[in-house]
């Protein structure tokens, strides 16, 4: 693996795997993956709070998991570049989670 790969992937491990927001970053990135929507339409489809939504929308776009144009409640929310890139990564981080999470579910 890449060195470049390897550092993306511990990225993405610590935002969706390695914190307490990381489920509801995972599946912002889910829904934006299908098309770009702003803060308001992604926690209608999640069913969460529009201020937990920008919390974690602050989050990604800080470190580079999505981009952003327009201004105010109009701001639409893209993948990056580089996340589209290595989605592959993300795919497999999360699968993880879900393994874990319906595992846990079980017991």
């Amino acid at each position: 693996m890449a060195p470049r790969s390897r550092s993306y992937r511990h990225l993405l491990q610590w935002l969706i795997a390695g914190t307490r927001g990381g489920v509801n970053r995972g599946k912002i990135i889910i829904e934006l993956g299908g098309e770009p929507k702003n803060a308001n339409q992604l926690g209608s489809a999640l069913e969460v709070d529009y201020r937990t939504v920008r919390h974690h929308l602050d989050v990604m776009e800080k470190n580079g998991l999505i981009t952003s144009m327009g201004e105010r409640y109009g701001r639409m929310y893209f993948l990056s570049l580089e996340l589209e890139q290595n989605w592959e990564i993300f795919e497999e981080i999360w699968n993880e989670i879900g393994n874990k999470l319906k595992k846990d579910d079980k017991e």
